[in-house]
């Protein structure tokens, strides 16, 4: 079953279990690659579908680090909840062990030398690690490789 009817599923679901919050959830998301499908005139791949969900997380969070910020911990938690059900769509991430592996192997494979060739490297790990990886934390492990700090 492809992650989109996988959706649309729960979201069938979460309306006879009467889940409120969670169906909120379920419909942005499903209104988000409505959204792209429509205005791209096409229809969403399953790394598309990821990649919208995984926008929708990093909003999610730095939402939260604004609510909480501000002192408005009720939002936040709504905010919360909503990054729990985005969370369940994304595939499994992978262990910091994986993350290395496959950052040292972008870096032999693209011939990287220093700071300058780090674009090279993240162009290779960005499709295999999308979803799986927090990129920000692999764009750092990345700079650090290509350093030699």
């Amino acid at each position: 079953m492809s992650l989109k009817a996988q959706i649309t599923e729960d979201m069938k679901n979460a309306m006879r279990a009467k889940e409120a919050g969670k169906l909120a959830t379920i419909r942005l998301i499903l209104a988000e690659i409505k959204r792209k499908e429509v205005d791209e005139r096409i229809d969403v791949t399953e790394e598309q579908t990821v990649a919208i969900i995984e926008k929708m997380i990093k909003q999610r969070k730095d939402s939260i680090s604004q609510f909480e910020a501000g002192g408005r911990q009720d939002l936040a938690d709504i905010e919360k909840a909503e990054l729990v059900v985005l969370a369940a769509y994304m595939p499994a991430g992978l262990s910091d062990e994986e993350i290395a592996a496959e950052v040292g192997a972008a870096v032999t494979a693209s011939g990287a030398a220093g700071p300058q060739d780090m674009g090279k490297v993240m162009a290779i790990l960005k499709p295999k690690l999308a979803g799986r990886a927090d990129m920000t934390a692999v764009s750092g492990l990345v700079k650090k490789a290509l350093t030699g700090a």
